[in-house]
């Protein structure tokens, strides 16, 4: 049988999308999360990795930008696909050149919309409800050297209503993430492999 496909999940946060990624994959013997990598010293994501039983790295901005660290830690850990679960700092090229087509993000609203530097989070939320909008979701999307502006792979709506608060919104958010964003990158590691 050929190797399992091998996942680095990068986060900045809570981690609660790296959980839902590494559960939905173990046990399976065709992909594999190979590791977690984080850039906040304090993020909660690299417990949950802990509790996972899977091996889990701080990088801080000079190893993604500078010296190459990062790079050199996912060749070592043979990794074929990153995954960008809250992960909040641009790509550098050195990544989107060693993994071109290979990264994944997703994105708390439908893009085009409510993207781009400093859209993340709670801060998409409360824009979308100020904005009035009846409708937002969320948007997977390969990930290139812009903010929020790769190649769609899926997106999924829900409603906003009046009485939604950014709580509330993020709440529908957070079913809409859980429900898809594992099931669409299964889907494309498929794809990529034939």
């Amino acid at each position: 049988m050929n190797k399992p496909v091998r996942l680095a999940i990068l986060g900045s946060g809570n981690g609660t999308n790296a959980q839902q990624i590494s559960e939905y994959f173990a046990g399976r013997t065709d992909v594999e999360v190979a590791c977690i990598i984080y850039n906040k010293r304090d993020a909660y994501i690299a417990e949950r990795a802990r509790r996972l039983g899977i091996e889990s790295r701080y990088f801080g901005r000079a190893d993604f930008y500078e010296n190459h660290a990062v790079a050199d830690y996912l060749c070592a850990k043979e990794v074929d696909w990153v995954i960008l679960a809250g992960f909040l700092w641009l790509v550098p090229q050195e990544l989107l050149s060693a993994y071109p087509g290979r990264i994944i993000n997703i994105h708390p609203a439908l893009l085009p919309k409510y993207g781009g530097r400093g859209m993340y989070g709670h801060h998409v939320h409360e824009a979308v409800v100020a904005a009035h909008e009846t409708e937002s979701g969320i948007t997977i999307h390969i990930v290139d050297e812009h903010y929020d502006r790769g190649t769609t792979l899926f997106q999924a709506r829900c409603s906003v209503t009046p009485d939604d608060t950014p709580d509330t919104l993020a709440a529908k958010i957070h079913l809409l993430e859980k429900e898809h964003f594992p099931r669409v990158i299964d889907e494309t590691i498929k794809a990529w492999r034939g």
